[in-house]
């Protein structure tokens, strides 16, 4: 019960912190909004499946999202009817993305990795 209550708050701080660096319009605007929010993404999706996960160990879900943001990286370079519609909306465009970008992947790695750290902080809580 405790591991569900500190990853509820640690995500009641992730998203709101997500979504910002998307609405971000101060010095390295660019960079906030298109790059930085890419380690946000990770960490949210590392806190989410650590949430519902009683067995996955922070590792194993750190490089699953990676694996799964990098492939949804490269499914930005497909543009069938579908995803487009998707992408249309403000969430669609949040999770899939519009633009395939290389220089995305660090912040995923990164992303990432503190994820897997804050995943180790929230065991040894428990």
């Amino acid at each position: 019960m405790k591991k569900q209550i500190h990853t509820l708050i640690s995500l009641a701080v992730i998203v709101p912190t997500g979504f910002y660096s998307k609405f971000y319009t101060g010095p390295a605007a660019d960079w906030v909004n298109n790059s930085l929010g890419g380690v946000f993404y990770e960490i949210f999706w590392c806190l989410v499946i650590f949430l519902f996960s009683k067995r996955l160990k922070p590792l194993k879900i750190a490089v699953f999202v990676l694996v799964c943001t990098c492939g949804v990286e490269f499914l930005q370079l497909w543009h069938p009817g579908f995803l487009e519609f998707l992408r249309s909306f403000f969430i669609g465009r949040t999770i899939l993305g519009t633009t395939f970008v290389w220089s995305d992947f660090p912040y995923y790695f990164l992303g990432s990795g503190i994820g897997w750290l804050w995943m180790k902080c929230l065991e040894a809580k428990m």
